[in-house]
């Protein structure tokens, strides 16, 4: 947490005098054009709130697909393997001969192994949204608004004092509905 008075990161420089623009939107495609006007324009969205995922906003941002895929693959596999060795290995160690039938018998493993696959891909794809997600959040998020849950759209601009005006002209001009500045 930075101390008062210490500079701040904008833009990639440090500035002791950072403000906040904040850019609320009705339209997903306004707010998808304001994060590209703002990128031409040289300048970086700090942060930007939707009421619900967004492919043009998440286009606009350049955001990659998640990674929480991977993790549920890696538990469903680590799930699958261990559900055969948990089978096979209590079979071995105990073995139990019904009418000359082998002990080792896959066909009614696959079940154990089916629901362990769900078992440990459903919680690993927890785990890992919980990881890449960066939950829980002990502090609120800068710039959030209650209205960015229910309608609108929030794209949130940390810059200098000195392109406050810049910042605020560029969202303007894509369709802002409301823009508000405050010192960050």
């Amino acid at each position: 947490m930075a101390t008062p008075g210490a500079p701040r990161r904008a833009g990639g420089c440090l500035v002791n005098d950072a403000a906040q623009v904040t850019g609320i939107f009705a339209e997903e495609e306004a707010c998808a054009g304001a994060i590209v006007a703002l990128r031409a324009a040289g300048l970086d969205a700090a942060r930007v709130f939707s009421p619900f995922a967004s492919e043009k906003v998440a286009e606009a941002l350049g955001v990659r697909r998640s990674p929480v895929r991977f993790w549920v693959l890696l538990g469903g596999l680590a799930g699958c393997a261990g559900g055969f060795a948990l089978t096979i290995g209590l079979s071995t160690l105990y073995p139990h001969r019904t009418a000359g039938m082998p002990i080792v018998s896959l066909p009614p493993f696959v079940i154990i192994a089916f629901e362990l696959t769900i078992l440990c891909g459903a919680l690993s794809g927890v785990l890992g949204f919980l990881v890449h997600g960066r939950l829980p959040r002990a502090a609120p998020v800068p710039g959030y608004r209650v209205e960015f849950t229910n309608d609108r759209f929030g794209v949130v601009v940390v810059c200098t004092a000195a392109e406050v005006a810049r910042v605020d002209g560029v969202l303007r001009v894509a369709g802002a509905r409301e823009v508000t500045h405050e010192s960050a």
